[in-house]
């Protein structure tokens, strides 16, 4: 009778997984996505295609930065250069590309793109990777995404010091005038605000800016004149019908502030009216990732201690920007213990940390998903394979660092 009764169970199991019309994977699939309750954001450094004013001015090969990613050299015994994707040299303009990203993004728990995005010579940067890429994948419904403004100077031998040698003179100086910053403002409203996908905290689309100091040179170097600047940008949005806007400080990374230091900054984020703090690498940089991700950690507590709002935690993967820089050697990159797993349990650190913070969104970024010149990159390459993917898995996905 008990043999009976549950071959009478597993029928009507198996008709209700059949009737459903779903697949084995798809289930699992959609389970994996109700587990993941947080916002894991991989920052995308947009560089790999061929864009115009690149071309002009920097990577005449019609790759993109890869001319420049391809000639990284070894610079001490053990160094990982160049670096070798597992995929090969793809355009990150590519939707095909960027939908193989989405899903493999998606499978392992990262579910927002930040794109660097780029405004110099009065015009877009580097736009088409987000444009082209990301926004005609067929498949970006299935993640978020929200742009940083990446407004800082460059240099002519900072994105090809092959071409340009030791000429350190500014190539583009990212300040802007009210009239060009008014075009950007009416630009990512409506060219990527309105989009369903779109980040938004509580209605208001995430905004965030990697030079603060580049911002108020922008507007005389004077707080309450950025803090008008930003004002305007809040009015603009909300006349597009959005509650507001959620304005990000970016801090690039960084080490641990004086206490005077510490009170400035303080003051700049309230009196500009920031309504967050996020960071694009974890800051603390050291040759052993244990004590950069030791040091980083540091970093945080303080800017949580001091600020009012909410702090967003940064795990960075590694640093190692030689490609850009003949001169440096072994002191300049982290070499030491930065495996999949070490930074799997930073990982878990940040996920405690938003966990201990229920007051604001579990975002979490993570430094990067392709920054391949700079060594910090979640995509598959020929020395981890999915190593780091893997790790993102086991922390938001399979839970395996909460399991005691």
């Amino acid at each position: 009778m008990r043999k009976i009764m549950l071959k009478i169970k597993m029928a009507v199991v198996l008709a209700i997984f059949v009737g459903s019309n779903l697949s084995y994977a798809q289930l699992q699939h959609k389970k994996e996505q109700v587990k993941n309750n947080y916002l894991v954001a991989a920052y995308i450094w947009p560089s790999c295609h061929d864009d115009a004013l690149a071309h002009k001015k920097l990577w005449s090969e019609g790759i993109g930065e890869w001319e420049v990613i391809k000639k990284g050299n070894p610079r001490f015994d053990g160094h990982y250069q160049p670096r070798q994707p597992l995929w090969g040299y793809e355009m990150d303009n590519d939707p095909k590309v960027v939908e193989k990203w989405i899903d493999a993004a998606t499978d392992h728990g990262v579910n927002v793109f930040v794109y660097d995005w780029y405004w110099y010579e009065e015009g877009p940067y580097l736009e088409s990777a987000l444009d082209d890429g990301f926004l005609k994948a067929r498949n970006n419904s299935k993640m978020q995404f929200y742009i940083m403004w990446a407004n800082h100077d460059v240099k002519y031998n900072y994105w090809n010091v092959h071409r340009y040698k030791d000429n350190t003179n500014i190539l583009w100086n990212a300040k802007v005038d009210w009239k060009n910053y008014k075009i950007i403002v009416d630009r990512v409203i409506n060219q990527y605000f309105k989009r369903p996908n779109y980040l938004k905290i509580n209605g208001e689309p995430v905004f965030s800016i990697f030079s603060i100091d580049k911002l108020m040179e922008s507007f005389g170097g004077n707080l309450e004149e950025t803090r008008k600047a930003l004002d305007y940008f809040r009015e603009e949005v909300k006349k597009a019908g959005f509650p507001g806007l959620h304005i990000q400080w970016n801090q690039g990374g960084g080490s641990l502030m004086s206490d005077e230091k510490a009170s400035q900054f303080r003051e700049k984020v309230k009196t500009m009216g920031f309504n967050s703090v996020a960071m694009y690498n974890m800051g603390g940089m050291n040759e052993d990732y244990i004590i950069y991700g030791t040091n980083s950690i540091k970093i945080r507590e303080q800017l949580d201690s001091i600020l009012d709002v909410p702090v967003f935690p940064c795990v960075s993967i590694g640093w190692d920007d030689t490609p850009r820089f003949p001169a440096k050697g072994i002191k300049d990159v982290v070499h030491y213990h930065n495996t999949p797993s070490s930074f799997a349990t930073l990982l878990s650190k940040a996920k405690k940390y938003a966990d201990t913070h229920p007051e604001q969104p579990k975002l979490i970024t993570i430094n990067a998903w392709n920054e391949w010149v700079e060594g910090s990159y979640l995509l598959p390459d020929m020395l981890n394979g999915f190593g780091y993917l893997e790790a993102v898995k086991d922390v938001f996905i399979n839970g395996k660092y909460d399991r005691y």
